[in-house]
């Protein structure tokens, strides 16, 4: 599955990782709104704290939902381009 973006909870990122040219970019930057970015901006402050209680699974489950449903706003948002998620907890792609 080719996507050009993946929201993803990773301590360092932002996060939305570019697929295509590697890294992280500011979701403002390539037209997500305000909304959608602060949500973003919550719910990585949420996985980063996750990080640090080593990722109870209940709570990376909770997370992992809200960012299947950060990628699918984000979708709408940017309909010419494919969002994924990759769950940082789990270390796989789920979406």
């Amino acid at each position: 599955m080719t996507t050009d973006y993946l929201i993803d909870g990773m301590l360092s990122g932002t996060g939305l990782r570019d697929t295509k040219n590697g890294g992280y970019v500011e979701p403002l930057a390539v037209g997500l709104s305000a909304s959608l970015t602060d949500d973003l901006i919550a719910w990585q402050k949420s996985y980063e704290d996750a990080h640090f209680s080593n990722f109870p699974i209940t709570i990376v489950n909770d997370l992992d939902r809200e960012g299947i449903a950060l990628s699918a706003r984000a979708q709408v948002e940017l309909p010419g381009k494919k969002i994924g998620y990759f769950s940082n907890g789990l270390m796989k792609r789920m979406a």
